[in-house]
């Protein structure tokens, strides 16, 4: 039987978001904020590949429109964190990912502004101790940079470990939360 959901299109909106010398691409629904990641493409009147390609495998029915006004409380929210005047985001979002990477991602929005927790912490937080690496995977995967704040995760040693957006965003944006920035 074939339903309305098989026909019809998902509309993804989405917008580039400038702060101090980074980029950020933002998407969503109607339900929600679905992506956040670091734009390095030099043109920001198209979406760039990567997000063409996520989008073709997380909505493979979706039509992405630049929409500059729809995504401006997105956006507001974001810049807010950015000088320090937000701790948390509360427009609705809408992350599409497997039930282990919903729970992991639930579990990195309940690490506190200004925290950090180990990838094993976070394993023992969801009740799976010994998925440490499934759990980075999961961290690695996550499609809202920031908002879901996988920048708190820190190696077991208290070192910086990997972040899709670098390093050097994942210093700027522990440094914002601990008011160094």
């Amino acid at each position: 039987m074939i339903t309305k959901q098989d026909w019809l299109a998902d509309t993804l909106y989405w917008t580039a978001v400038a702060v101090d010398h980074w980029r950020f691409l933002i998407a969503a629904t109607d339900d929600g904020l679905i992506y956040v990641d670091r734009m390095d493409a030099e043109r920001e009147d198209e979406p760039p590949e990567d997000f063409a390609r996520w989008v073709k495998k997380h909505f493979p029915r979706a039509v992405p429109v630049r929409d500059e006004e729809r995504m401006r409380p997105y956006a507001a929210q974001l810049l807010e964190y950015w000088r320090g005047e937000r701790k948390e985001f509360d427009l609705p979002v809408a992350p599409r990912g497997t039930e282990f990477q919903l729970a992991v991602w639930r579990a990195l929005r309940e690490i506190k502004y200004g925290q950090t927790c180990s990838y094993a912490e976070l394993a023992q937080r969801i009740g799976k101790p010994g998925a440490a690496r499934a759990v980075g995977r999961a961290v690695g995967g996550n499609p809202l940079m920031i908002v879901i704040p996988c920048h708190r995760v820190i190696g077991k040693d208290g070192s910086l470990t990997g972040f899709s957006g670098g390093l050097d965003l994942k210093k700027r944006l522990l440094a914002i939360e601990s008011g160094r920035a």
